[in-house]
This record gives C-alpha cells, structure tokens and sequence, in this order.
C-alpha cells in the first residue's frame, strides 16, 4: 500500500474525518481499533442499461466490483448490506465470494431515510468490526447521517469511484473520511443534480 494510503487510514483510524480528501486506494489492509466498527459505504457500480429498473452491471461495473474486492480484501470485512436491486449484489459479490460471505438484503421500505434507517440498524447488528454497505447515488449518503456521521450531497449519476469509510467508535463521534478505488470517474461527474435512484 502506497504510503499516502496507509496516512490515510491510520490519520482515520486515530478519530480525525478528513471529508474531501480523497485518495485513490489499492487496499485496506488496518483493522480498527478493538470496539470500533468500520463501515465501507459504496454506490453500486456502473450498470448496463439507464432503463432497466433491475439492470445488471456492465462490463465496465464488472472491473469495479473486482477493485472493490481488492480493495477490501484485506479490510477484514464480515458482514455485506446490499438491497434488493442486483446491481447492488453484483457489486458486492467479488468480494463476497472471495471471503465466502453471504449478502444481506435490506428491504427499501417506504421511504430513503426509513431505508436508510434500516441499514445503520442492521451495520450496528452485524458482527464483526468491518461492514461493506452497497446503495444507489441517493440512499449512500442518507446512509451515512443515518450512522451519525456528516451529511454530504446525494451521489450524482455519474458517480462510481466514492468509498466512504465510517468510522463508529465504542464512544465518541462517528468520523467519515472519502476515498477513491477502481477507474476514475468523469472530470464532470460530481457538476449534475441530484436525481432519482440510479
């Protein structure tokens, strides 16, 4: 790992956020603290088709849900929240059949926060210090408020290459910090409007 990669998440590990600053990221190999949870919040990757509701992912999601899995490989991840789209399993599922672990549906309910509300329910469940949650551009981040860190701006369409890590201690704030992996998205990605689940 780089050595900008291990500041990162060391400077993270120790209880500072460093929202907006990313850093391209080959793999995550520090554990928490003990009784500390980390939480790896990602948006799906990309997907094949702008119509289908249930599209699969495309080749080029293919190669992102393969650097998601080398990335976190090392992370020590034992539990993985998807929801009920595919997209959001095939993400996940490199690194889920690496560690031989199941995904968890979480159900959308009625509502993005009560969704969201959901997931933060079933991280602090999960056992285990490492958690990966897989959501859509507009549930990443209502994911992350609902687990009590900042909230940032609903994910733009073309937004793929985010990792956000939550860091919730055994007391304390909860710290976020944002990473990248995988392909690089669009110079222009983060410049549209927020829109409907994508």
């Amino acid at each position: 790992m780089p050595t900008r990669h291990r500041t990162l998440v060391a400077t993270f590990l120790f209880g500072v956020a460093l929202v907006g600053a990313p850093a391209h990221t080959a793999a995550f190999a520090q554990s928490p603290p003990s009784g500390d949870k980390l939480v790896f919040v990602v948006r799906h990757a990309e997907k094949a088709s702008q119509t289908d509701p249930d599209s699969p992912l495309s080749a080029i999601g293919q190669l992102r849900a393969v650097a998601l899995a080398a990335a976190l490989h090392d992370a020590g991840v034992s539990a993985i929240l998807v929801t009920p789209r595919q997209r959001t399993r095939l993400t996940a599922a490199p690194l889920a059949d690496a560690l031989l672990l199941a995904a968890h549906v979480v159900p959308f309910g009625a509502s993005t926060p009560e969704h969201a509300a959901a997931v933060a329910a079933a991280v602090r469940a999960a056992p285990g210090n490492a958690v990966l949650v897989v959501g859509h551009s507009n549930t990443v981040n209502a994911i992350i408020a609902a687990l009590g860190a900042p909230r940032l701006p609903d994910l733009c369409d073309a937004e793929y290459a985010n990792l956000f890590i939550v860091r919730l201690p055994a007391a304390g704030a909860p710290g976020l910090v944002r990473a990248l992996y995988g392909a690089a998205d669009p110079a222009n990605a983060a410049t549209c409007a927020a829109a409907a689940m994508k």
